[in-house]
């Protein structure tokens, strides 16, 4: 009963929103059944030209950066911080994991593929430490500090990309990776997508199982009972946006050394923001993410098989994903639907504390 009333509001979401979206597609013109049939097809189902298992390769590709970027929002929730520079970190990441993949030639796959995805992973946990030290030394809000280094983060790849790392050429970036830098696929299926479910569970076990993870959901909690208890609630914070700038950065490197295969300004445009809509939708629970970023990168990767077989607008699958994170961080809203609804189930910020 738990589980099913933790999974009440982001169920109660997706299926208003869901709802919303049809009604906007009748009014477009374009038949909603047929808009949704697409959805499938394109994500999950395939249609008579694209396999089943591509169509869900498609799908757990563009979910891979969204599980890292929704673990790396719920992480920091789990110690009361908002770590709205996802995207700054995502694209730290994703530019050092693309240097150091075309400029180590040489080494082993074994070798060369992992030191290129801990090294982005690694730049990108040394990004999310400055806020971090600002909130614990300076009491700096971080929510200010990340937007602010969001945009050096994007301005400063931006400058390495077209002036130290770029690739002769008329188009700003990196040369492309080596392939012993590539993370490779598993048929159609991405094995990225399998890092990313593996980190999932471990951030779970890390949060449920372990003391620093008791640490990190006390200072959630009550900051002053932490202190009063034994437990550095400055440490704690300055930990918790490391790791959660280290796991965002992880999405970056992934896609730079699975998916696109170099880095390249704009490529990733918005993966870091997506990461709130997926933790919120999952409650901020490391395990939920996995589903809900599946649900998302679903919708991203069919929006053009909408708009071929259903004369829908890619535009509309972007309004849905608003929709769910109206709908499920506004209780309010929701509780105007269903009026009946115990409080307890509907409060969001409830939730944070006991997913």
């Amino acid at each position: 009963m738990k589980i099913l009333r933790s999974a009440f509001i982001p169920l109660l979401a997706v299926a208003l929103a869901l709802l919303a979206g049809a009604a906007l597609i009748a009014l477009s013109g374009a038949s909603p059944v047929d808009a949704y049939t697409a959805l499938l097809e394109g994500s999950f189902l395939g249609t008579d030209t694209v396999p089943w298992t591509e169509a869900l390769g498609r799908t757990l590709e563009k979910a891979t950066p969204l599980v890292m970027g929704g673990l790396a929002v719920a992480f920091a929730f789990k110690a009361g911080l908002f770590n709205i520079g996802g995207q700054g970190q995502l694209v730290i990441g994703a530019l050092i994991a693309g240097a150091v993949g075309y400029g180590f030639q040489g080494l082993p796959w074994i070798v060369h593929m992992p030191l290129a995805l801990l090294a982005g992973s690694i730049a990108g946990g040394l990004w999310g430490t400055i806020p971090g030290i600002l909130k614990a030394s300076r009491g700096a809000h971080e929510v200010i500090t990340t937007i602010m280094l969001n945009f050096v983060a994007i301005n400063l790849t931006d400058w390495f990309t077209s002036k130290v790392w770029r690739e002769p050429g008329l188009l700003a970036r990196t040369p492309k990776i080596e392939p012993s830098a590539e993370i490779p696929r598993w048929g159609d299926l991405p094995i990225g997508f399998f890092v990313a479910v593996a980190f999932a569970f471990l951030i779970w076990y890390l949060l449920q199982r372990t003391t620093f993870g008791f640490e990190i959901r006390t200072v959630g909690l009550n900051p002053n009972a932490a202190e009063y208890s034994g437990i550095s609630a400055k440490r704690i914070v300055v930990l918790t946006m490391t790791i959660s700038g280290f796991l965002a950065a992880m999405g970056g490197a992934i896609e730079t050394l699975g998916v696109v295969g170099r880095y390249e300004p704009g490529f990733n445009s918005g993966l870091g923001f997506n990461g709130i809509t997926i933790a919120l939708l999952a409650r901020t629970h490391p395990l939920a993410v996995i589903p809900a970023a599946v649900l998302i990168g679903a919708m991203e990767a069919s929006g053009a098989i909408m708009q071929f077989k259903a004369d829908v607008s890619p535009e509309i699958t972007d309004i849905i994903q608003a929709l769910m994170l109206l709908f499920v961080a506004t209780p309010i809203l929701v509780r105007w639907f269903f009026k009946d609804s115990p409080e307890n189930d509907l409060s969001v910020g409830s939730s944070w504390g006991s997913a």
